[in-house]
């Protein structure tokens, strides 16, 4: 039995990365008005906001696993206590260093192109 084929970032790749940065922030805004006095409504939006984006990040992430997107350890990432940090720093990891997905097919040409020449 062979092992299952490593994913490709495709389009929802994107949008999780879209994604991801959006709700670090977010999350960054809510840290901002928590630790600054005398923003009780601001630090109630921000933190209704990061609860639903988070949820929805969460969400994105895992229907980029399964559709062969993004690997797993993604969601890890995005699911650990740093959240959004987290699927920022794995998403870089992946875009950077390749860390669990195969190359999309137009991304790989240019390499064999400059072995042979």
């Amino acid at each position: 039995m062979s092992a299952l084929p490593k994913p490709v970032p495709g389009r929802l790749f994107h949008l999780v990365k879209v994604a991801s940065w959006i709700e670090l922030g977010l999350f960054s805004a809510l840290l901002f008005f928590w630790l600054a006095p005398g923003f009780e409504h601001e630090t109630f939006i921000f933190g209704l906001s990061h609860g639903i984006g988070f949820i929805v990040l969460a969400l994105l992430v895992l229907a980029a696993v399964v559709r062969r997107q993004a690997p797993w350890p993604l969601l890890a990432a995005t699911l650990t206590p740093a959240g959004p940090v987290g699927s920022v720093i794995g998403i870089a990891l992946i875009e950077h260093r390749g860390w669990g997905v195969e190359r999309p097919p137009e991304a790989a040409a240019p390499e064999a192109d400059r072995a042979v020449g």
